[in-house]
């Protein structure tokens, strides 16, 4: 697959471009700072592109078989995430590819709860609120598209990095809790799932998330 990653220079996404990259696929990493640009990863091609400009997303999608976007702002200025994702969606529209979005967890369920999002539980930390608000509205900008396919998925309510296990739980709009209580999943899991459902895809104009197995 000849696969275009937005937000490649992330903690996400350069874990995304190796799971890629290490399955065969052509990978064009994306970069919206030339400066982050550096050395590509050995088989990426990498651009300098930003995920909030339709054109550039045109660009750098046109000719490719599948947009992954594993972006995240900076603190205080997570309002961009919505205006990317907007202009991600009209750009694989625009170009027919299709779109996975590496989203957040704060509009699962919890379970037992009877319903409580995980951003409106008693424990959830502060200062975490601002990029899980701004998740939950690109959930929903995502949820109003109705021309680009896209997926959008919700890892567990910890994602670190960690080992590369290949096993995890797929689920779809309540949170993933494991037998100790927690729910977590590795990065490079993530990025496992992620590309699972690249090269077999389940889910189309919906939400999934995955949890560690």
């Amino acid at each position: 697959m000849r696969i275009t990653v937005f937000g490649a220079a992330g903690s996400v996404g350069s874990r995304v471009v190796t799971e890629a990259l290490s399955r065969g696929h052509e990978v064009t990493v994306v970069v919206r700072n030339p400066d982050r640009l550096g050395d590509p990863p050995t088989g990426a091609t990498a651009r300098v592109g930003d995920a909030a400009d339709v054109e550039d997303v045109v660009r750098l999608s046109t000719g490719q078989d599948l947009v992954i976007t594993a972006t995240r702002p900076a603190p205080g200025s997570e309002d961009e995430l919505v205006t990317a994702t907007k202009a991600l969606l009209a750009g694989v529209a625009s170009s027919g590819v299709r779109l996975l979005v590496v989203g957040g967890a704060a509009t699962l369920t919890v379970p037992g709860t009877g319903g409580t999002l995980v951003v409106d539980a008693p424990d959830f930390p502060a200062a975490w609120r601002g990029i899980a608000l701004a998740c939950a509205e690109q959930l929903e900008v995502c949820r109003a598209e109705s021309e680009a396919d896209w997926a959008y998925l919700s890892p567990a309510a910890l994602l670190e990095p960690g080992e590369r296990t290949g096993a995890y739980r797929l689920g779809t709009d309540e949170l993933l809790v494991g037998a100790d209580g927690t729910s977590r999943i590795s990065m490079e899991d993530l990025a496992v799932a992620l590309l699972d459902e690249a090269e077999h895809p389940r889910h189309h104009r919906t939400r999934f998330t995955v949890a560690q197995a």
